[in-house]
């Protein structure tokens, strides 16, 4: 992450951590500087997770617009891998 991104936006909530991880990941790797919080808070006591709000996902708000299109690249599958795609 830069040293400075400006505001942070929720970019999305999620009751589960491991979910959020996912695509916080996902935007991650598509360079948007994203964050999780919460996590762990949810993470200790499943039921605080709606009193909180659930896990959220922050995005700077500069970068909103180029997190939604990976998201939505990531929803239509374009980012899944093939049967022929290799791990090494």
């Amino acid at each position: 992450m830069k040293d400075f991104e400006g505001d942070f936006e929720i970019f999305a909530h999620y009751l589960n951590a491991t979910d959020a991880h996912v695509i916080c990941s996902c935007l991650v790797a598509g360079g948007v500087s994203a964050m999780v919080a919460d996590a762990n808070l949810v993470q200790m006591n499943d039921l605080w997770a709606v009193a909180v709000g659930g896990v959220r996902i922050l995005v700077p708000t500069t970068q909103m617009a180029k997190a939604r299109e990976i998201i939505e690249a990531f929803e239509r599958g374009d980012l899944a891998l093939s049967e022929n795609d290799e791990l090494s």
